[in-house]
């Protein structure tokens, strides 16, 4: 026993001259315990919704002002249907809505004239959501309201059902999980190969006390980055188009002609920026378990708050600006974008000029980290 107590009690020095670890096994507790209790849910508020109002009616107003007031969509007006397709498509919007010019007259002729309701159809359970709030543009509190009054005649009352709602799932008419996880799934695998592998590459020579026998040999500190990250990147960019082929031939991941450029873009750059990440992860870590950690406590986060899960229109806003310094929400958005809705990429500019952003930042500070550590 005496033996087992001596072991033990050196792990626990051991544990204890590494307080980065002891930090990660206090803080990723506390860190998952409020994001599942706290900070994720399934159900959003304030969807942007772009909407066409061609009737500008007494009673096209009691539709949007019930919308309104029922405080789950967030409109803004548009010019045409097809833009609010291409709302739709773009990301600006999740749904949107087109009243008719000829509604009033239909209405008050008893003809029930048709409101149509469109639906983003990327995330099945937010497609789903907004299907069932869409209740708030038909209900009694819309409905009750809609009668008029004839000098010579009796108050006449419209029909219980006045108007008929058109909904239309778009880009994904059947609500397929597959098409949603699939492509998220590719980021995730990335992220984990690019943060291990890269992640443990510089501290393993650091490990082994080989990186002065590297240093020695006729080659810079940069070009030394570069050829221990060089390998790596291939791997990274393999396995995405390895894993998109699999969902393709085995899932029908749809995968338009129209997207062949973004996709080899969103490779190049995302490979990148977790390649960077992970050689940088590599530089400030002081032993392999260390670089694991580090791994872990950013994987996880990414895969809770980048929306490949749960809708970040869903989070507290507090919580929203952490789901946009992680590169997995920015290869979400555009790689969904490109497969699934075929969105223009000047649409997700701004997106693939993030993910270069990372990139360029953590192998600067990698670098600039490395020559410190060995000057």
């Amino acid at each position: 026993m005496s033996v087992i107590g001596a072991v033990a009690k050196k792990e626990f020095m051991q544990l204890k001259s590494e307080p980065r670890l002891i930090g990660f096994l206090i803080f990723m507790p506390i860190m998952m315990l409020v994001l599942f209790g706290y900070a994720l849910r399934l159900e959003p508020k304030d969807v942007n919704m772009a909407y066409v109002d061609e009737d500008k009616s007494y009673f096209s107003s009691l539709i949007k002002t019930n919308l309104w007031s029922d405080g789950y969509f967030k409109l803004y007006k548009v010019d045409s249907k097809k833009q609010i397709i291409e709302e739709i498509r773009s990301g600006r919007a999740h749904a949107g809505m087109f009243i008719q010019k000829d509604f009033s007259k239909e209405l008050t002729d008893n003809e029930q004239p048709h409101v149509q309701f469109f639906v983003d159809g990327t995330m099945p359970s937010l497609a789903t959501s907004m299907k069932n709030n869409s209740s708030a543009i038909d209900d009694k509190d819309v409905t009750s309201d809609m009668y008029f009054l004839g000098e010579d005649a009796d108050n006449v009352v419209i029909a219980d059902a006045p108007f008929v709602v058109d909904t239309e799932v778009l880009f994904n008419e059947d609500e397929l999980e597959t098409w949603f996880f699939l492509p998220a799934v590719i980021g995730v695998l990335i992220m984990q190969i690019a943060l291990v592998l890269a992640g443990i590459s510089l501290v393993r020579e650091k490990e082994n006390n080989t990186l002065e026998q590297l240093l020695v040999a006729p080659i810079s500190k940069t070009q030394l980055i570069i050829a221990k990250i060089l390998p790596y990147t291939l791997i990274g960019l393999f396995e995405f188009y390895f894993i998109l082929a699999l969902g393709y031939f085995i899932f029908d991941l749809p995968l338009p002609a129209s997207a062949y450029f973004s996709l080899i873009l969103l490779s190049i750059v995302y490979v990148g920026a977790m390649i960077a990440l992970g050689l940088f992860i590599s530089v400030i870590s002081q032993t392999q378990q260390q670089a694991m950690f580090i791994a872990i406590f950013i994987i996880i986060p990414s895969v809770l708050l980048s929306g490949m899960i749960f809708p970040v229109e869903a989070m507290p806003e507090f919580i929203r600006p952490i789901a946009y310094i992680l590169p997995l929400t920015y290869f979400n958005e555009i790689i969904r974008g490109v497969l699934i809705k075929e969105t223009l990429f000047m649409d997700l500019s701004i997106d693939y000029l993030a993910l270069a952003g990372f990139a360029l930042f953590f192998s600067v500070a990698s670098i600039l980290k490395f020559k410190r550590y060995v000057a």
